[in-house]
């Protein structure tokens, strides 16, 4: 019998190397029985990007760092470091681990699925005499594979290869398929948000804490539904989620056109608003929402309106304010529904704002905003190059953030802060940061509150941080012909040299968001802590 299979703690170097005070790690037991024949491959953004391979044999997870990846390519040969064995815990672990300890970064689970060794052979046997033939029955890896350990000395150093079978596929690249299977979910969006973190004091069957609720599920509307509204003249009624709503004046032009881009009437925006509404419902439920009204077109000046009108229908949720004076809003729409979005839309309600905080504390903001205010002759590449130095400055402080185009001219970053803070709180904390990043690039930023005092420059402004005080939200649209949207996007985007505030509309978006999903939507009720500046 082998050493390896000797050693009666084979997770004795993996817990070696990592302090469970720290990593959300699970620790393993060392009493781990074989369940057999699982697989998993771990894509790992540590120092440098690698895909950890990870096979069950005898009660662990043999494991290789792979560092181009497994792929179903069978003229390529990849590299493969065998390292520590690691906790069968391990299979199932998406998240990040801290910086400075052992492995740290960001992990999510690449595929998974089963595995049967070629032949009857035995899987520790082979492994220690350093050929291994293997099955792998995966979501995205499939067919024959041999790991063959080479003659270099130091670690131990294979090759991962794909055999000429029915499953192989020439220039087939891992990095085309990046999203988890678990979780569907980037890197990038579990280094901003990891869904859970694993306890190493508590059993590996309750060690997955959740960080933040799960956020209600919202069907977007049936084909059904969408050709009943192309069906309905210029007013009529839509059955929608079980709702009945009266539209008026479907064809009437909101939006001149941009360029290529026709006009966009409140039929267009009814429906994008039905199409787009699980993706944004979760930036407006369970908070007061103020709209900013052009029920004649974007063309003509439009209004701010708060207060619920007498005619809107009695299924609309609302909240009202009773800390109000006489002379301000009343009851304010929560619109927390396809059809309540909806509404907003026929109300003509272009732009819309959600509070900061949520009910029923008002007082309490979930998020800190940082808003990049462009001045008259401020370049969009001067506010992407203000907006890389709030990265900059979060990623050194570690704090989750994401920005977001504001449709117009400026970038926004939205910061989720835990319960606790108080406006004055967020306030406080953004305007020292930003008094921070504007000492780097002085020539750029002003700190006049009047445009015509700034001399043009960027104002990094800090005051949204307030009751009722809101910035526009993600994927709504903004009065500018073309319909231009509001998008969230990554970090990485900022060096996109084809981005534009204006980049996506109205009719483009839904591609985008179908394509790559909303980066900014798992940071959305993270629990954190605004360390001291």
């Amino acid at each position: 019998m082998s050493a390896r299979r000797r050693n009666p703690d084979r997770l004795e170097s993996y817990r070696a190397k990592r302090d469970f005070s720290v990593t959300a790690e699970p620790a393993g037991s060392a009493t781990a029985e074989a369940a057999g024949g699982r697989f998993v491959v771990q894509r790992h953004r540590a120092r440098r990007l690698h895909y950890d391979f990870r096979l069950e044999v005898d009660g662990v997870l043999a494991s290789w760092a792979v560092p181009k990846g497994p792929t179903l390519d069978p003229d390529v040969r990849q590299l493969a470091v065998h390292v520590e064995d690691h906790p069968l815990e391990y299979a199932d672990f998406e998240g990040v681990i801290p910086k400075g300890q052992y492995g740290g970064g960001d992990v999510i689970v690449w595929d998974r699925g089963t595995w049967q060794p070629a032949d009857g052979l035995d899987p520790a046997r082979a492994i220690e005499d350093g050929e291994l033939h293997f099955d792998l029955h995966g979501e995205k890896l499939a067919g024959r594979f041999a790991l063959v350990r080479t003659e270099r000395r130091g670690k131990e150093q294979w090759l991962l290869i794909h055999k000429h079978d029915e499953a192989a596929q020439p220039g087939w690249d891992p990095e085309d398929l990046p999203r988890s299977v678990k979780s569907g979910r980037t890197n990038d969006e579990v280094a901003a948000a990891p869904a859970a973190m694993w306890r190493s004091d508590a059993p590996a069957a309750e060690a997955e804490v959740p960080l933040a609720p799960p956020l209600p599920h919202w069907d977007p509307p049936t084909a059904g539904e969408l050709a009943a509204l192309d069906r309905i003249g210029t007013s009529g009624t839509w059955s929608l989620a079980g709702r009945r709503l009266k539209l008026t004046n479907l064809d009437k032009v909101l939006f001149p056109g941009s360029g290529d881009e026709p006009p966009v009437t409140k039929r267009d925006l009814v429906r994008y608003f039905a199409q787009i509404a699980p993706v944004m419902l979760p930036y407006l439920a369970g908070r007061p929402v103020n709209a900013h009204r052009y029920p004649d077109g974007v063309h003509r000046p439009g209004f701010w309106h708060k207060e619920v009108p007498g005619h809107a229908p009695a299924w609309l949720t609302r909240w009202h304010n009773t800390e109000a004076d006489e002379d301000e809003t009343q009851c304010y729409p929560v619109l927390d529904s396809v059809p309540a979005l909806v509404w907003m839309a026929n109300f003509g309600a272009v732009e819309l704002h959600p509070w900061t905080s949520r009910l029923p504390d008002v007082h309490q903001p979930t998020w800190a905003l940082i808003d990049i205010d462009p001045g008259p002759t401020t370049a969009f590449d001067d506010v992407l190059t203000l907006a890389r130095l709030y990265r900059t400055a979060l990623d050194h402080l570690g704090l989750a953030g994401m920005p977001k185009v504001t449709g117009q001219r400026g970038i926004q970053i939205w910061v989720p802060v835990a319960a606790g803070y108080s406006f004055a709180d967020t306030r406080a904390w953004v305007e020292k940061l930003s008094r921070v990043v504007g000492r780097v690039l002085p020539d750029l930023v002003s700190w006049r509150w009047y445009k015509k005092e700034r001399e043009g420059r960027a104002r990094l402004d800090y005051t949204q941080n307030a009751i009722n005080k809101t910035l526009v939200a993600p994927f709504s649209p903004r009065p500018a012909p073309g319909a231009p949207v509001s998008v969230p996007v990554t970090w990485d985007e900022l060096d996109d040299p084809d981005l534009r505030p204006d980049r996506w509309t109205l009719r483009t978006v839904l591609d985008r968001v179908h394509r790559t999903g909303d980066p900014l939507a798992p940071l959305i009720g993270l629990p954190q802590r605004l360390p001291a500046l």
